[in-house]
This record gives structure tokens, C-alpha cells and sequence, in this order.
């Protein structure tokens, strides 16, 4: 009979993006550190994918758009469900581990391992999965508690025995993507003689962004009054974004607006002494190569905050926040908007002037409480 002591073959699923694959990486480690002969495969989304091929505790990776995830286009028939089952059940999984945020129903993705026929299915769940888990984990979130996400899964692997010291993100950045981009660099003129960031004013979530002027007065300050280079980055997209920031600046700046590649953004920040970003994927990518971060964090919900690294989240107190919206239903973005550029400028000089000693700490504040916590 398979145990979680026994099982070797694992199959872990994070049916989301980005920022939720790296969040999972400690809890897959403390899996594939647990036994000597684990193999881990991770049922993700195509845009988990591009970022799960990083990671280094990730033996393989299968793409799965899920029908339940509300990214995913509507199907036409429920084949690539079955399909999805009957591949699952020839690669012969000893268990599976269910990933999910605490707002996020796991009885689809335990369900198609049931059909899968893998043997030990582990979830948090809030009501009774009777035989689609194998192992329960009654959910406390949100009634009892909030944890930050990487916390979570932690957690959650933690009740079959799987634990680690070292709880950071990981993600292997590779060393053609970091010779291109110390390359760049180079030929933008980025030295170490000068402080430089990244800012990252993109999020999918119009509810997210912070204002393009404001992010404008932001550069202006860093680069005007700090002799601080800026470089922008974002996707192709948000070309025209970054465009009409850096035209109402002012002031000389960079973009690398769809030069980069996922692997080349990582070797970016893993080289920046600085991101500074609305509360999407990079801050995540920066915390996992150990970037510090000023993130300007929108109060749709509280558990996703940099981990690990030296970090300020800034943000406005509102009455309707954790809304989980990605449109403000009050139209006014106040937890965001009202931010003043001075704080996110103080922010940034203040992460770029820690010693060494504050460095090691990480402090955050946390949305659901308005305190200061040290992690």
C-alpha cells in the first residue's frame, strides 16, 4: 500500500500564473526534499509554464488550462477533461498535492485525480470531499486566520511529513539569459558606480495598477532628484503604457518593453538593486532571486505580499478591501490612488540605502491589519 512516506512519483498542480507557481516552490521543495528518489511533475497553467521550467525542484512540467480557472476560454465539450484523466492515469502517480489559494474550490482538479486513479490526493478543502481526498485538510481561511501564500502550502505539505529549514522562493535563473542581460546593460550604460531600478508598471487587473502619472513623478524624482537610472519593463502590450510615462517624466529612462524574455526578466532582477512595481508576477520572480521590492499593493486581497526578501508594501487603508476584484467596484482605486509618489520614492531610497544588517530582515505590512510585522 502507497504512503506519503513511500511515494515517489508526485504529481503537484498550481493551476494559475506566475506569481502562484513561485509562492508553491518552497512547499514543492520541502516534497522533493523529503525523500532521496522523488520525482515531482507539475500540472500548471500555460502561463504557470513559463515559469515552472525555473524551477529547479520540478522534474517536469504538464500544461493543463483547466475549464475551472476563469482565465481559461470556454470549451466547446468536456474531451480535453477526459483526456487530461486518462493521461494522468498512465503516468501512474503515487499522489497528488492540490494547490490552491484559499478562495479557489479544489474538488475539480481532486476530482480529475480521482478519475486519474492516483492513490493519495491531498487538498485544503472547506467542505467535506468525502472520497475525492485521501487526505483532508480542513481550510481555516478565511473565517480562522489568513496566512500568506508560500505559508499556506507550506502548511498544507507539512501534514504528510514534508518540511525545510530554508523557506524561500527558488527559481534558476540561466547563464545565457544573465550574459544577455548584463550585456544590456552595458550598452544602456547601467553601471554599478550609479544606483539603478526596475519599475514594473504593468498588472493584468486593471484594479492593480497604479496611475500612469503617478508612476511618471516617480521616475522624474528617482532620476532628477536621486541620480538614480530607471529602467521600465513590461510586456508588448504595455508598450504604450511605459511610452507615455517616460514622456511625462521628463527625464531620461530605459525600456525594456518586450525585449526580455521570462528567463532574461529574471536575470534582470536577480542583477537590480530595486524593483519597484504594481502587485503582479515580478515582484514574485524578484523575490524568488532575492531582489528587494516597493510593491504597491492593491487591496484585492492580503496573502500575496514579497516573501522573503527586504520589502515595502505600500497601500491606502479602505473599507472595501479584500474584494478580490480585478475592476474596483467602487470605481475609485483609493487603496492604490491614493498613495503619494513621495512615499514610493522615500520607499525605494530607504531599500536602497539598508545595511547589510536591515537587509536581512523582512517587513512587511500587512493589508488585513494596517501592522508592521517582522517575518
Amino acid at each position: 500500500m502507497t504512503t506519503w512516506n513511500t511515494a515517489e512519483n508526485i504529481l503537484c498542480i498550481r493551476l494559475d500564473t506566475i506569481g502562484d507557481v513561485l509562492m508553491t516552490t518552497p512547499a514543492i521543495h520541502a516534497l522533493k526534499a523529503s525523500h532521496p528518489n522523488r520525482r515531482i511533475t507539475l500540472l500548471t497553467s500555460s502561463a504557470g509554464a513559463s515559469t515552472a521550467s525555473l524551477v529547479p525542484d520540478v522534474d517536469e512540467v504538464i500544461v493543463y488550462d483547466a475549464p475551472w480557472l476563469k482565465a481559461t476560454a470556454p470549451r466547446q465539450n468536456s474531451r480535453p477533461e477526459y483526456e487530461m484523466a486518462e493521461d494522468l492515469r498512465r503516468l501512474k502517480f503515487d499522489g497528488a498535492i492540490i494547490f490552491t489559494v484559499y478562495s479557489q474550490n479544489p474538488l475539480p482538479s481532486a476530482f480529475l485525480c480521482y478519475l486519474a486513479d492516483i492513490p493519495l490526493r491531498l487538498a485544503h478543502c472547506h467542505e467535506n470531499p468525502y472520497q475525492l481526498l485521501t487526505d483532508w485538510v480542513k481550510d481555516p481561511e478565511p473565517e480562522h486566520c489568513m496566512r500568506h501564500e508560500v505559508r499556506r502550502q507550506l502548511d498544507l505539505v507539512a501534514t504528510i511529513g514534508c518540511q525545510i529549514d530554508d523557506e524561500r522562493m527558488s527559481l534558476r535563473v540561466p547563464e545565457k539569459a544573465l550574459a544577455s542581460v548584463k550585456d544590456i546593460l552595458e550598452q544602456l550604460g547601467i553601471t554599478q558606480q550609479r544606483p539603478w531600478v526596475v519599475i514594473h508598471p504593468g498588472a493584468t487587473a486593471a484594479s492593480r495598477r497604479y496611475a500612469p502619472e503617478k508612476f511618471a513623478v516617480v521616475a522624474r524624482s528617482l532620476v532628477q532628484d536621486m541620480g538614480i537610472a530607471v529602467i521600465f519593463t513590461g510586456t508588448e502590450p504595455e508598450r504604450e503604457l511605459v511610452t507615455a510615462i517616460q514622456t511625462a517624466s521628463g527625464v531620461v529612462s530605459h525600456s525594456l518593453v518586450g525585449c526580455l524574455n521570462l528567463s532574461e526578466l529574471a536575470a534582470l532582477l536577480s542583477l537590480a538593486p530595486l524593483l519597484i512595481s504594481n502587485n503582479t508576477g515580478p515582484v514574485h520572480i524578484a523575490a524568488a532571486v532575492g531582489t528587494p521590492v516597493v510593491d504597491l499593493y492593491a487591496l484585492t486581497n492580503p496573502q500575496h505580499t514579497p516573501w522573503g526578501v527586504p520589502n515595502r508594501v505600500l497601500f491606502h487603508d479602505v473599507p472595501c478591501k479584500n474584494c478580490y476584484k480585478s475592476i474596483c467596484p467602487e470605481g475609485h482605486q483609493n487603496c492604490l490612488q491614493l498613495v503619494k509618489p513621495e512615499s514610493v520614492v522615500d520607499a525605494a531610497c530607504e531599500l536602497l540605502n539598508s545595511s547589510p544588517a536591515t537587509a536581512k530582515k523582512n517587513i512587511v505590512s500587512f493589508p488585513d491589519s494596517g501592522r508592521e510585522c517582522l517575518i
